[in-house]
């Protein structure tokens, strides 16, 4: 369709003929979304028609239609100008039924008892989507947004959630992610004047159908009961994102908010969707949550009744923290995306292992249980001890870090514990990191439970090599055939050769300093302690 005689069109024709045109128009670029740069300044005006026509009194089918126009215009960023004003976002807002506290007061809202057609309820999905479209394209939007008061006329519509439609709800929630997403301002209005964590806390339970039966306990799932339907799960992960961002480095929140929330994901992490994919996605989503509540608000997740419990962790109920090993399995098995996929799984398995002793116990007795066949090197096998090993040396700095912080917290942050499952050369990097390649253990206070050592590994221990972790066969010894002046003559060449290195700053000389950091080693030599013997000498 030419948009020139479009546009000559649209300014001379009646309602009717307005509404055959743009469907045209949606019907030949429904799946466009690269446009020709030169019909940029025609695209643009098609938005100020389409806008001038919402703004008029039009039926239903044709604001419906409009919309659907703009929703494909708002696919291309530099096109959005005369969406992302005031009028713009407030006629979009008034079609999405998002009324404005500024204009309606406080207590304004969407009225559940107010009645919808089909087509009505069409219009409010496109409207939706289309703020959807321009929020996330237009950083003009995104502003304005926050002068229209789009986030309130959000958390209004929040309260109506058990009367929504699934695609209203779904492009509602979606909407209010983007904009807490993009838009560090609005995440602090969400939370201070709108109270949206609680409201999204409501969506979510009304959504999982979540029954207290204590106070921060779900009434475990009907093993019976049919999967989580699709449209349920699009809509719990939209609300879960949306209260990722809101509860992302917040501090002095309310503790019982918290709980609540941790109690939610529990529920969540037992439930299964109608696909193995989904639910992995649920569980995703819930793991990058539960990583933004507190470490202390983590038992929440074994402090349930202990039907199904394990006597030897306290009595506690370790169902989800099986879920999130298995979970965590998956993505290393995944091989890819390490970065997003398998990294917050395991900083949260770390900080409810640092925090929570019954945790740290039943992972570890997975993850590291006792050694007995130390013939093989550690980062070599088909175990998750195995394969964690083999990710202490990943190229990626935040993964490899991520991995040897678990197992450095299994081993109770013992520095000899830990060279006993890793090595030490698959340990080092940590080490120096936390400057402690002289020994030690961390910060944090563990229990003093000793972990008990299989007699395979007694017996094997003295000839294990600190380095690889594991039981080497003997190596002949290459300098057992020589003679003394050929081994003068070797020691000579390999001092000369590393004095040439040295010279040229190729290698530079390290030693360890008695706070356990590496440091040149003229400075570690400098740092010796004196010896302040006062025995005689003879």
């Amino acid at each position: 369709m030419d948009l020139n005689n479009m546009l000559s069109q649209l300014e001379t024709t009646n309602a009717e003929e307005v509404e055959q045109l743009l469907r045209q128009y949606n019907r030949e670029n429904s799946r466009i979304f690269a446009f020709d740069p030169k019909e940029e300044a025609l695209r643009s005006k098609l938005c100020q028609n389409v806008l001038s026509v919402l703004g008029g009194q039009v039926q239903p089918s044709c604001q419906r239609t409009c919309l659907e126009t703009l929703r494909i215009l708002s696919r291309d960023k530099s096109v959005l100008a005369p969406v992302a004003t005031r009028e713009g976002m407030l006629t979009l807002g008034g079609m999405a039924r998002l009324h404005d506290r500024e204009e309606g007061g406080d207590n304004q809202r969407v009225s559940e008892e107010d009645t919808q057609s089909e087509e009505e309820e069409r219009v409010v999905v496109e409207a939706l989507k289309c703020l959807c479209n321009v929020v996330y394209n237009s950083p003009a939007a995104q502003r304005v947004s926050i002068e229209v008061q789009l986030a309130h006329g959000l958390c209004a519509s929040l309260r109506t959630a058990r009367t929504w439609h699934h695609e209203v709800g779904l492009f509602t929630l979606r909407l209010l992610f983007l904009l807490s997403a993009l838009q560090a301002d609005v995440r602090g209005i969400l939370r201070r004047e709108c109270h949206a964590v609680r409201l999204l806390t409501e969506v979510l339970e009304h959504i999982l159908d979540v029954r207290w039966v204590g106070p921060y306990e779900v009434a475990c799932p009907d093993s019976q009961a049919l999967s989580m339907p699709a449209e349920d799960n699009e809509r719990a992960m939209e609300a879960l994102k949306a209260l990722f961002n809101l509860t992302l480095s917040v501090s002095g929140e309310d503790d019982h908010q918290f709980r609540l929330i941790t109690a939610i994901l529990r529920h969540l992490l037992m439930l299964k969707t109608e696909t193995e994919e989904k639910t992995e996605e649920a569980h995703s989503h819930a793991v990058n949550l539960l990583n933004n509540m507190p470490a202390s608000c983590l038992d929440v997740l074994i402090d349930v009744p202990v039907q199904g419990g394990h006597e030897n962790y306290g009595g506690k109920n370790m169902d989800a923290i099986q879920v999130l090993i298995d979970f965590m399995g998956k993505r290393i098995d995944k091989g890819s995306n390490y970065k997003e996929g398998l990294t917050p799984v395991l900083s949260l398995l770390t900080e409810g292992s640092r925090h929570h002793r019954e945790i740290r116990r039943f992972i570890k007795a997975q993850v590291l249980p006792p050694l007995k066949d130390v013939k093989i090197r550690p980062e070599i096998g088909t175990t998750t001890r195995n394969k964690l090993v083999r990710l202490m040396t990943h190229v990626d700095m935040g993964v490899k870090q991520t991995a040897a912080e678990f197992l450095f917290v299994l081993c109770k942050e013992s520095v000899d514990n830990l060279l006993k499952y890793t090595g030490y050369g698959n340990a080092a990097g940590l080490l120096v990191a936390r400057g402690l390649l002289s020994g030690g253990r961390g910060e944090t206070q563990y229990s003093e439970d000793e972990d008990s050592d299989t007699e395979e590994y007694k017996s094997a221990k003295p000839f294990i090599n600190p380095i690889t972790g594991h039981v080497e066969e003997p190596m002949p010894n290459p300098i057992e055939e020589m003679t003394e002046e050929q081994k003068e003559y070797e020691a000579q060449k390999l001092v000369n050769m590393l004095d040439k290195l040295s010279r040229q700053n190729l290698i530079r000389p390290m030693g360890v300093r008695p706070d356990g950091k590496l440091a040149p080693l003229e400075e570690t030599l400098c740092d010796l302690p004196e010896d302040n013997s006062d025995s005689d000498s003879d």
